[in-house]
Order: structure tokens, then sequence, then C-alpha cells
């Protein structure tokens, strides 16, 4: 800037003040408005400071190589020739969803109202909705109690998952497997933002990592969430869903 000229140094500053009073205060205004730029640049549109990027343990390669299974997955989930579309789908989600339960019953005990005031996965806060459509904040146990009542509730019904022979499925139920994997696809992310430590302490990451890309694997197959959704588990999916070299394979098998 041509004219006056800011200088940082406290002895400089004062120098400047002493020969100019106008100079001093031009400089002054100056430096208000670069820090307040500066304040502004380290904080989000609202105004609050951004918080500090979390160190995600479950991305750690020593974590990440733990499979129970050494399968390809791709392979695992493709419509064999002689089964309908519908009872494929229909035996994975329940599978899963089964899967997905018991592996949440495994850290249910630290998964608290205290502990998870809220149903979170990094900066997502999931909200319940009821039959009516009413939105609902609640803890992350209250959350999960939904899911897997609804769900049990769903797989158990024998006019959408229809067990005897004969019996169609119903026409939206492609619509009906895909909420129930976005419910499920929650619990999981849950788990790896929230509860990964426990996890680990139970020596269970194996099963969890194997549960995850089996899941991630089969609801991109059948497009069935939304990548939007599971886009802030990105970074996992691309480390398990990828096969690990024969030499790096570490296989626990449990």
């Amino acid at each position: 800037m041509v004219g006056d000229q800011c200088v940082l140094s406290g002895d400089s500053s004062a120098l400047l003040a002493q020969r100019s009073p106008k100079g001093a205060l031009s400089c002054k205004m100056v430096l208000q408005a670069v820090g307040k730029v500066l304040r502004k640049s380290k904080a989000k549109p609202n105004g609050k400071k951004a918080p500090a990027e979390e160190r995600k343990q479950y991305l750690e390669s020593e974590y990440t190589k733990v499979r129970v299974v050494d399968l390809d997955l791709k392979e695992l989930v493709v419509l064999p020739r002689e089964i309908d579309l519908n009872e494929w789908l229909a035996s994975n989600t329940t599978t899963f969803f089964n899967l997905i339960n018991l592996q949440y019953s495994t850290i249910s005990e630290f998964c608290t109202g205290d502990s998870c005031q809220a149903m979170t996965a990094c900066s997502t806060i999931y909200f319940w909705y009821d039959e009516k459509g009413k939105k609902t904040k609640c803890t992350a146990p209250q959350y999960v109690d939904f899911v897997m009542s609804l769900v049990q509730k769903l797989v158990t019904d024998e006019d959408i998952f229809p067990t005897k022979y004969g019996k169609e499925f119903p026409n939206a139920f492609d619509s009906v497997v895909k909420k129930i994997c976005r419910y499920l696809f929650h619990v999981l992310a849950h788990i790896y933002w929230v509860h990964f430590k426990e996890t680990l302490a139970l020596e269970l990451h194996g099963h969890l990592n194997t549960l995850y890309a089996h899941f991630i694997v089969f609801v991109r197959e059948f497009s069935l969430v939304d990548p939007k959704e599971t886009s802030i588990m990105d970074d996992l999916s691309e480390v398990l869903c990828t096969p690990l070299p024969a030499a790096q394979n570490h296989v626990t098998e449990r």
C-alpha cells in the first residue's frame, strides 16, 4: 500500500506514533482489520470455531488389516442365477440385521444416555422419525432400540418378508429394504465413531471390519443406500472393501 506503512513490531509502532499521530491511528486501524479477517478465517461461516479433526483410530493399518475371513466379498453378494432378487435381498437383509444387532450388543453397556446423548457419527446427528413423520432427537441407545424394534417388526411380518411358499413380496419391497439398510448403516457408523475403542478392547474389531465391508459391498451392489448417506465413512469403506495383498493379509479366525 502506497503512503502509510504498518510495522508490526512494538518499538517501530511506538516510533511511528511519535512521528505521526495520524499515521499511528491509520496503522492501528489496519492492524485491527487484519486481525478481524484472520479471526474469521479460523471460524466457520456461522462464527463458531471449527472443531479439530478427530483422530480416526479405526483407520490405522494395524486394525484395518484384521478380518475374520478372507473372501472375495464382491462374489459373495452377487445375485445367484437361480434365486429371485427379492428372495436374495430378504435373506441378506435379515442376516445383516441379526449380525449388526449382535455386534452392537457387545458394546451396548458402554452406549448409554449419558455417554451418547445423541445418535452421532462424525459431525452428523441422526434424528428419529416416527410413523407420523415427527422428528425426534434421542440418545444413541434409544435410537438403536427404535431401529432394531422397527426392523424386527418388518422382517417378521409375513406380508413384507414372506417365508411361506407361494407368498408374494409386496410391490414396494425394495423401498423397505433401502429403509432398513439406511438405519443399519447408522448403527455401524456410530459403533466405529464412538465405540471403536471398546470394540478394540474386546478384540472384536476383526468381526466389525468384516461385517462392515460385507454390508457396504452388498448395498453398493444393489444401490440400497444413497452414496451421500455413506460418504461420512468413505475413507473406511475404501480401505476395507479393497482386497488385501496376499502377503499382508492378516486374517484372524475365531
